[in-house]
Formats: structure tokens, C-alpha cells, sequence
């Protein structure tokens, strides 16, 4: 067992995995949460916490989705994997494809990444090539490169790590048991950004295990927030070309559209959307305010929080705030 136990050793019995499933890991999870000292007062909150998963290895939450999507592409035999990504995919799937271990002895698992040519931070995209991933650009959205990449698959023998990859999905949803596990209960509302849609899907399928285990008696409202630019679920239709300071939730046909919708209305909660303006408001109230430094799409959720009272919402309980935190 490791010091600092993965997703996989801690979270064994909720998921997927057995003793045929290889454990890969790079310390992902068990992220902080951190307690607001300015913004919960600006907002009457009797609590309000960030959960900062920018602390995991490649700096974003895919890496908890992905050691199980890694593992399980192990398991089958699988030696190359593929993505559409905006950025933290690429890097998560670069990252653990660079490194893992099965029966002892290392194989070189091939990566390959489709981006969309102009549409992704540098940042993001020096750590996929730091980690050897094979990069090609695409004339288009990501949902150009996600629709190519679903092609792909269709004609090679190569495992799709997107969230479309339900393992992805399970691996996420421990997000939801830490923040149980850390506050001894469950918040009154959890804050999310709403790009894919995969991560408000998990945090719910995660609510909904604790609570059907009795680990928690109710679940949180989920309030998702799109950047306005690309607000496909918010507008009831595609966005064929979306545009917004937020990159990556700049998203116009979400993988988990349904599911979101399913999460949202389940846990009496919704799904909104903030602008650029606001967006780049909350970014600099968590740096300046609360010491936190987020990318765009992760101030999202915060911007969603600040928006909550002029949607007549009560957040005078408990309020939890997901943040992505990549750079």
C-alpha cells in the first residue's frame, strides 16, 4: 500500500477493479479542501469550501478518470490509447501513458492526441508533448477532433480515453466521496464548471453511491455552470462554433449531455451560464480574496456561486465550490 494511496487502493470496493486489474498510479486524489475565509461572508454562506484538484499530478481532476481508464486499457491488453482533448486530457492521458507497470515489466504505451489547431492553451499542450504523446492538430472544434477520434476507433485497435470511456466517469466520482469523507457529511450545493459534462455526472453517480450505502442520508443540489459562449445544455441546442475565455469548457456538443440533465433535475439543482466578464471576476476574487489561483474554466463555478442570489437560490448552508485548478 502506498504512503499516499491512488484512487484505485483507496476507492477499491466502488470500483470497477480486481485483482486482473493492474494498479496504476501517480498519487492522484485525496486533493485539499480548503475553507473560504472572504467570499463565503459576501454571500451570507454559514460554509463555503474549494476543492482544489488542481493538486493532482497533471494539474486537473481527469487524472482520477484516467488511472481507471488506463488500467482497465491494461487489463484488456491494450497497447495504444487515443483522446480529443482542449488541453488537461491530453495531458492526463500523455501523463499516464508515459508511465506504468504491469507484472513488473515497462511497455511503451503510445498516446496519441487530437487537439484543435488554434483552440488550446500552450501550457497544456508542452505537458502532453513533455510526456511523448503523439500530437496531431485539427481544423476545427473539439468536437471536430472528438468526432475524428471516434472514427478512429472504429478502424483501430486503440482504446478511447474521453469521458465518452465509462471508466473515466468512475474514477471521477471519488471527487464527490473526498468531499464526504473530509467534511463528515455532504454540502447543501455543489458548484461545479460544466464543459463535457462528465464531471457533474460523476459527482452526482458519486452523491448517489454514498447515500445508497448510507454513508450519507441526502444528497447536494449540483449547479453546473457553461462559460455563455458555449452553453449548448443552457440553450437547449449545439453550438457549432464555440467561443469563450475559457477554454476548457469551450465545448459545443457535450459527450454527457443527458447525464447532466439527469443529474441536474434528480438533485433539484441547474445548469447556467456565466460570461467571459464574470468569469475573469471570480478568477481574480479567488486569487486576490482567497489565495487560490485557478484557470478560467474553474473560476466558472465560482462565478456560478456569486450569480446564485440572483437566482433567487439560498446559500445560507453549506456550499461546495469543485475547482479544476490547471494551468
Amino acid at each position: 500500500m502506498l504512503m499516499f494511496p491512488g484512487v484505485i487502493d483507496r476507492y477499491r470496493e466502488f470500483l470497477p477493479v480486481d485483482d486482473a486489474t493492474p494498479t496504476v498510479s501517480l498519487g492522484e486524489g485525496s486533493t485539499p479542501l480548503v475553507r473560504s475565509r472572504s467570499i463565503k461572508d459576501s454571500l451570507g454562506c454559514r460554509e463555503l469550501y474549494f476543492k482544489l484538484e488542481g493538486c493532482n499530478p497533471t494539474g486537473s481532476f481527469k487524472d482520477r478518470g484516467m488511472v481507471i481508464a488506463i488500467a482497465k486499457a491494461l487489463e484488456a491488453g491494450k497497447t495504444r490509447i487515443i483522446c480529443a482533448s482542449t488541453g488537461n486530457t491530453s495531458a492526463s492521458a500523455a501523463a499516464y501513458g508515459a508511465r506504468y507497470q504491469l507484472d513488473g515489466a515497462r511497455y511503451q504505451l503510445e498516446t496519441l492526441v487530437l487537439v484543435p489547431a488554434g483552440e488550446i492553451a500552450i501550457g497544456k499542450l508542452a505537458q502532453a508533448m513533455a510526456y511523448g504523446a503523439r500530437i496531431l492538430a485539427v481544423n476545427g472544434s473539439f468536437d471536430d477532433a472528438l468526432t475524428t477520434v471516434k472514427g478512429i476507433v472504429e478502424s483501430w485497435d486503440i482504446e478511447l480515453v474521453n469521458s465518452l470511456n465509462p471508466y473515466r466517469i468512475e474514477g471521477q466520482k471519488t471527487g464527490a466521496f473526498e468531499i464526504v469523507d473530509e467534511l463528515g457529511g455532504v454540502p447543501d450545493i455543489l458548484c461545479i464548471p460544466v464543459g463535457n459534462a462528465g464531471n457533474i455526472t460523476a459527482y452526482w453517480k458519486g452523491f448517489k453511491e454514498y447515500r445508497g450505502i448510507g454513508r450519507i442520508k441526502k444528497t447536494p443540489k449540483m449547479m453546473g455552470f457553461q462559460a455563455a459562449g458555449a452553453a449548448p445544455i443552457v440553450r437547449g441546442m449545439p453550438i457549432p462554433n464555440p467561443e469563450t475565455i475559457a477554454t476548457a469548457i469551450r465545448i459545443g456538443n457535450p459527450a454527457s449531455w443527458e447525464q447532466a440533465e439527469v443529474a441536474r433535475d434528480e438533485s433539484g439543482g441547474l445548469i447556467d451560464m456565466v460570461d467571459d466578464n464574470e468569469i475573469v471576476d471570480a478568477y481574480l476574487r479567488l486569487a486576490r480574496e482567497e489565495g487560490i489561483f485557478c484557470e478560467p474554466a474553474s473560476s466558472a463555478s465560482v462565478a456560478g456561486l456569486l450569480k446564485l442570489p440572483e437566482l433567487d437560490v439560498d446559500l445560507t448552508g453549506n456550499v461546495g465550490c469543485r475547482i479544476i485548478e490547471a494551468t
